[in-house]
């Protein structure tokens, strides 16, 4: 990622910065050469024709490795396409004011510093390298494009699943809405498999569900009923 571009302004008479990190290349790049029989194969190269997905180097996405946090966290900020161009800083803004665990040279610490101010709700102790499970993922995704996409309000009939009492306190909700959404999916034997690490290729294809529903329905314009 390119450097940070820092400006200097002048506002009543105390010195501010506004920040603007440079966005996700849109150019061309070369697809993904282990995609394989991958599932999510053809939403995973529209995202990376999009420039909201990101290999691991050498042409690999590794679709069956684990979603760490700051994976995770740079895939939302992207499809989201969120930024903190017009916020200002008395000083230069750092992961670790964030998240205590954070390095501030490590290739993620703008896409920290961007969630933190754009509300994502990460905890102050995240582990940038930790791996997540689907249910963290999912309660992530589901509250970051709430937030972000003014969705119109829906009546929420709830999902039977077989493993729900595996969930974490609190995470229910937010994957209730996923399934609802068609956003994530249960196994053929109605489970969801709360614990288990999501897969890149499973966080890539909820990250796409997630955007066309987004597209497919907009919230009614302000000031319409």
């Amino acid at each position: 990622m390119k450097k940070n571009i820092i400006k200097h302004l002048a506002l009543s008479g105390t010195a501010l910065l506004t920040l603007t990190f440079a966005g996700q290349s849109f150019a061309a790049s070369a697809p993904f050469s282990d995609l394989g029989n991958t599932s999510a194969k053809s939403k995973i190269v529209i995202l990376q024709e999009k420039g909201v997905l990101n290999g691991v180097g050498g042409g690999q996405f590794l679709p069956n490795s684990a979603m760490t946090a700051a994976q995770g966290i740079q895939l939302m900020v992207n499809a989201l396409d969120l930024n903190i161009d017009l916020l200002r800083f008395i000083k230069e803004p750092k992961a670790t004011d964030y998240y205590a665990n954070a390095n501030n040279d490590a290739w993620y610490a703008d896409a920290l510093i961007i969630a933190a101010n754009n509300g994502l709700d990460l905890p102050a102790d995240l582990k940038p390298d930790q791996a997540w499970s689907r249910e963290v993922f999912t309660h992530e995704l589901i509250l970051a494009i709430e937030k972000h996409s003014n969705l119109p309000m829906i009546k929420i009939m709830p999902v039977e699943i077989a493993d729900a009492a595996e969930f974490t306190n609190g995470y229910d909700g937010s994957i209730q809405r996923a399934l609802v959404l068609g956003i994530a999916k249960l196994d053929a034997k109605g489970n969801f498999h709360p614990a288990d690490n999501i897969t890149r290729a499973e966080a890539a294809e909820m990250t796409y569900n997630a955007l066309e529903y987004i597209k497919a329905h907009p919230a009614p314009a302000e000031g319409l009923s």
